[in-house]
């Protein structure tokens, strides 16, 4: 095993811990989890930062290992998360890999869109056809992906580009390599 994959395994398991840890810090909020979305930043920064695979694993460990250790997201909740988040691990990374305008903050934030938006139509897809079947509507859908999510959603938007930027500066994380 080369540096660089055992720097991105070692990011990993911290994106993975930070997810586990970061819903448990923020328990006292009132609704926490749906509108400030603390999973999903670890898994979008492991995507973004390590690549698409370690985004997959990062995506699918970090509900189910928080579901083994505190409960939640809570049994019904969790395989429509696992799935959502997996799309956000996958997606950031391979936006990552293909999307370079030769500006790297402009990369950063059309990265972390095309995640966000392909993560939130996974999370509805799947649970429109297979987890709540017939109990979903599109009303249902946006209220839930975009308007009571909206102060995580701008939490992301300016938390995790500066926070690659800084890390990549740092020599933390390596810059994507154009492909």
């Amino acid at each position: 095993m080369n540096h660089s994959s055992i720097r991105r395994l070692v990011m990993t398991a911290l994106c993975v811990a930070l997810g586990v840890v970061l819903p448990q810090a923020l328990h006292a909020v009132p609704n926490a989890g749906n509108v400030l979305l603390p999973m999903h930043i670890p898994v979008l920064l492991c995507g973004l930062t390590c690549s698409w695979a370690y985004g997959l694993a990062c995506g699918v460990l970090t509900p189910v290992i928080s579901h083994l250790v505190s409960g939640m997201p809570p049994a019904a909740v969790l395989p429509a998360m696992v799935c959502e988040l997996a799309a956000y691990g996958l997606i950031s990374g391979l936006a990552a890999k293909y999307i370079h305008t030769g500006k790297r903050t402009l990369d950063v934030y059309l990265q972390l869109i095309a995640a966000m938006l392909i993560g939130r139509v996974v999370y509805g897809l799947t649970n429109a056809l297979i987890f709540r079947a017939g109990a979903y509507s599109m009303e249902v859908f946006l209220t839930a992906a975009f308007v009571t999510a909206l102060p995580g959603i701008m939490i992301q938007f300016i938390l995790l580009p500066a926070l690659i930027l800084v890390l990549e500066k740092a020599g933390v994380v390596e810059r994507p390599a154009v492909k």
